[in-house]
């Protein structure tokens, strides 16, 4: 399968740090572990990074990983064995950033005495503070669920991360719909410097979009976008949501609305370009800007009929609460299908389920099943391409499983499929990954002119 070129410097949504930057004599390089599919190495391609490594265990995020950055050395396997732990490093010398979003199971409080790092069930993220520790980056990027920041364990995570002074480190939670991203997701991110770079970490900030902005239930079947806090500021932020070639907040309809003619059960995977709507709006011409002929991921799942009837009684943007006493039946048509519940009534895991997206909204946090959100116009769920522009991933970007069938070390069960949304839908945005690659850059630059000044003399 042939990519595309990457993309390079597009738009993130926020004004960029590296503006008057001198040239660099190469692209700075950049390690990826817990990489996933690629959403942070993606961002940081972008934003002209060189990507060189990256790792995890999970063999069908590898094989897209390696689809998507064939220069790259990906090293699939258990980072916490001795031996890959230091293939990795060997991989990882001479780079000048580190990134990663290692999975931190467990939240010890800061009263308890009891440090997360020396918790077991946190030893990936101890695997990542002591790859940072070996390899001693430039700087380092590590995201994270927001939870860790109100569970009482910032600080100690901050201090983990500092190596004992040798980082300067900052912390923040931001929402990629803050950063150009069609969908709320809020992320903790640490960025660290090397405290001999004599560099403050940046802070990032991106629209605030969603500080003054809401999606909200009016009664039964009516929604609305309704500003908040400064009226001023929430009017300017709505009149920049509606117009769909600004590309600072963005909408779902802006996002997908050129690939509405796909249909409940298509099969096929591939869609030459011709066939695609025209692009209606500054972002789905980006999203398109590097693709070739043709676009993957555009099959879409079937649907059951008592679905259908659902959906088609829930208005764009509402739920459950939306369907009348008569459709919250657990079976309407008489076609069985799925678990039934006791009371004959839909239980509360299918309230998650019954959702549509709101075209003029950008989309909530999707998860990693095609259910997570329905289509506001078609009755239908939604193609991995869709979830993956509701991600920010441009449309060059192929997600794939790997070839070999049955179970593999590190491969979680659910089928081809639904290995492509989950690692759609556990990745990070690639356009808040660049966001934030565009303020690391110019530090990293600076360290390699002066390096370059030092030789010199």
């Amino acid at each position: 399968m042939q990519l595309a070129l990457p993309l390079l410097g597009l738009e993130a949504g926020i004004d960029s740090a590296a503006g008057g930057q001198l040239p660099l004599a190469r692209a700075p390089r950049v390690l990826d572990l817990f990489a996933g599919a690629g959403g942070l190495s993606q961002g940081f391609q972008q934003a002209g990074f060189e990507i060189v490594g990256a790792s995890d265990i999970d063999p069908d995020a590898c094989a897209t990983y390696k689809l998507n950055f064939p220069e790259a050395e990906v090293v699939c396997d258990d980072i916490r064995l001795p031996e890959v732990h230091e293939r990795l490093v060997k991989v990882g010398r001479g780079v000048d950033v580190v990134v990663g979003g290692p999975p931190c199971q467990a939240f010890s409080q800061v009263r308890n005495h009891s440090r997360i790092i020396d918790d077991p069930r946190n030893s990936l993220y101890r695997e990542f503070v002591k790859m940072v520790g070996e390899i001693e980056p430039l700087a380092f990027v590590m995201e994270n669920v927001p939870g860790m920041a109100q569970m009482g364990v910032l600080e100690q995570v901050k201090e983990d991360l500092e190596l004992e002074g040798a980082y300067k480190v900052s912390a923040r939670v931001l929402d990629a719909a803050d950063f150009g991203v069609p969908q709320t997701r809020k992320r903790l991110i640490f960025v660290g410097v090397r405290s001999d770079l004599n560099a403050v970490p940046p802070l990032l900030s991106g629209s605030a979009a969603t500080s003054y902005l809401s999606l909200v239930r009016l009664s039964k079947g009516k929604y609305a976008i309704e500003g908040r806090r400064d009226e001023q500021r929430a009017a300017l932020l709505l009149e920049m949501l509606d117009d769909p070639d600004e590309v600072k907040v963005v909408t779902v309809d802006q996002a997908i609305s050129d690939l509405r003619h796909l249909k409940a059960g298509r099969r096929e995977e591939a869609m030459a370009v011709s066939e695609m709507k025209e692009a209606e709006s500054a972002y789905q011409r980006l999203m398109r800007k590097e693709l070739a002929d043709k676009v993957w991921n555009v099959s879409v799942p079937r649907i059951n009929t008592d679905t259908v009837t659902r959906l088609k009684a829930i208005p764009a943007g509402g739920n459950h609460r939306d369907l009348t006493e008569a459709l919250t039946a657990r079976y309407i048509s008489g076609e069985k299908w799925g678990p039934s519940t006791n009371s004959g009534k839909l239980g509360r895991a299918h309230f998650y389920a019954y959702r549509r997206l709101h075209p003029r909204m950008w989309a909530w946090t999707l998860n990693t099943k095609a259910d997570s959100a329905y289509h506001y116009r078609s009755p239908r769920a939604l193609s991995v391409r869709e979830f993956a522009r509701l991600q920010s991933f441009p449309d060059h970007f192929v997600f794939t499983t790997d070839s070999r069938r049955g179970s593999l070390p590190g491969r979680i069960d659910g089928g081809q499929a639904h290995s492509r949304y989950r690692q759609v839908g556990n990745a990070v945005p690639p356009l808040l990954a660049e966001a934030i690659a565009q303020k690391v850059l110019p530090l990293v630059q600076a360290t390699d002119h002066e390096e370059e000044k030092s030789h010199a003399g």
